[in-house]
């Protein structure tokens, strides 16, 4: 079973506002891009984190996933991704749970597919990063295995870019599927 975070808590301070709150130029928001993306590429449940704007955020999240609230969202990115890796994880039974971030509406399913298979049989136990010409993207795949181990190092505005270096990640090139860049400033 493989579960899907979609990050959507953060202000957007650079953007403009909080990204969960973004559409694309056909008006629909990127959360629920984010939620149809991870659905069609395998993921058996989603959660999406919500911080800023929480209440709005949420009303935009599709009914095929869950919210969670991450009360500490201004703390950073690590907040977030902590809140979202326990919700993930809390039914028990998940593999993996595979992150995106909510800005990045032009990510295909084919990525997250090809870096999820990059694992094998061994998801529980692996960790998967997309990388666009060798640079470092999403989606990120934690195997079960690793996820109390990453919640426990990740701090302030870091994401779990240090412990993936440290323990081995298996970078999959993506960028014939698309850029991976996401957005940080608005169109």
């Amino acid at each position: 079973m493989l579960v899907g975070l979609v990050l959507a808590a953060g202000a957007g301070t650079r953007f403009g506002g909080p990204k969960g709150l973004a559409r694309d130029a056909g008006g629909a928001p990127w959360t629920v891009i984010a939620v149809d993306v991870l659905r069609r590429a395998g993921c058996d449940r989603v959660v999406v984190a919500v911080g800023a704007c929480a209440d709005e955020v949420a009303a935009l999240v599709p009914p095929v996933a869950e919210v969670v609230v991450v009360a500490d969202w201004a703390d950073g990115m690590a907040a977030s991704l902590r809140a979202g890796l326990s919700a993930a994880l809390a039914p028990g039974g998940a593999e993996a749970v595979v992150i995106v971030p909510v800005d990045t509406p032009e990510l295909p399913a084919s990525a997250v597919r090809r870096v999820v298979s990059a694992l094998g049989d061994g998801v529980a136990g692996g960790l998967a990063q997309a990388v666009y010409g060798g640079r470092p993207g999403h989606p990120v795949v934690i195997g079960a295995e690793h996820v109390d181990a990453v919640i426990a190092t990740i701090t302030g505005d870091r994401g779990a870019r240090g412990y993936l270096r440290r323990h081995g990640v298996v970078e999959v090139e993506c960028s014939d599927l698309w850029s991976g860049d996401d957005h940080d400033q608005r169109a």
